[in-house]
């Protein structure tokens, strides 16, 4: 599960932050936080689904699911 973490934080830090020198975690707040925004979001959504060979229901990919890693 680490590894899919890992790969997630990545992706996030190298997306999302690449300007930013705020230094970010599993537990960190991505939309609460201001990190991550509706449309980035939606990309990350993408992202997992491509990368894990996954679907995600529109329902559950929610900005309380996509909080954190």
């Amino acid at each position: 599960m680490e590894e899919i973490k890992d790969v997630i934080l990545q992706y996030v830090i190298e997306e999302y932050l690449e300007d930013d020198d705020e230094e970010i975690t599993y537990d960190t707040p991505l939309i609460s936080g201001g990190f991550v925004d509706s449309f980035s979001m939606v990309s990350l959504k993408v992202f997992l689904e491509t990368k894990f060979k996954i679907s995600l229901p529109d329902d559950k990919a929610t900005p309380e699911a996509f909080d954190s890693v």
